[in-house]
């Protein structure tokens, strides 16, 4: 597993090879194959009102020649980005996250739009494991659910209840082709998921309750 290429305003994590990618990312979402997961981080200036961003993005993408890239949009800053890698049953898996929360919800509920930039949690999750498709759904669960667990460890507290995420969050899962059925908590891919992804996360919470950012949301 190579490690993530920071070259600002991107980063970049580069796949072993080309293989499936399960998301909901700006660009390529669903069920795609790709090479390389990208975050792209803007500021309010690059996304003025009535701005097609996907256009916009695409036009980014293209004059970097990775419009087959999976990419992910992001306010956080992505040179703050956190990582970290778990095995269990001979199963690898590690998780490269940037965590903001300056846009944070409790799930069930809605807050008026962040004023304050999209900070939002993008992670990304490779396996070397081979995995089919009901077993990759099964661990972008995991994933989400070790995402939420982190937050909800750090107590982050709102008017609605506790964060629980935020408005913008996206994960992908990338992983080969392969035999592997299940991926669930009690699996070597459920196991190994759950522990990267929440790692990444954790850190990442930890990271941004540090910034003057955070410390802007705690006093309004």
């Amino acid at each position: 597993m190579t490690a993530p290429r920071l070259d600002p305003p991107w980063l970049c994590l580069d796949l072993p090879h080309e293989m499936p990618v399960l998301s909901w990312a700006v660009n390529r979402p669903g069920l795609v194959r790709a090479r390389r997961i990208l975050w792209r981080e803007v500021r309010n200036a690059d996304l003025p009102e009535h701005l097609d961003v996907i256009q916009w993005l695409d036009a980014q993408l293209a004059a970097r020649g990775a419009r087959d890239a999976v990419c992910f949009l992001t306010s956080c800053d992505v040179a703050r980005f956190t990582t970290a890698e778990a095995e269990a049953d001979g199963i690898r898996a590690r998780a490269v996250a940037t965590v903001g929360l300056s846009n944070a919800e409790s799930v069930g509920t809605r807050l008026p739009a962040a004023t304050r930039g999209w900070g939002t949690i993008n992670v990304a999750v490779e396996i070397d494991a081979g995995l089919t498709e009901a077993a990759r759904l099964e661990a972008l669960s995991i994933a989400t659910q070790a995402r939420t667990a982190a937050i909800m460890a750090a107590k982050i507290p709102l008017p609605t209840g506790p964060a629980t995420g935020t408005g913008t969050d996206c994960i992908a899962i990338a992983a080969p082709d392969g035999t592997t059925r299940y991926a669930g908590l009690h699996t070597g891919v459920g196991e190994a998921v759950g522990r990267a992804v929440h790692d990444a996360v954790a850190r990442g919470v930890a990271l941004w309750q540090s910034t003057d950012t955070a410390k802007e949301a705690r006093h309004g």
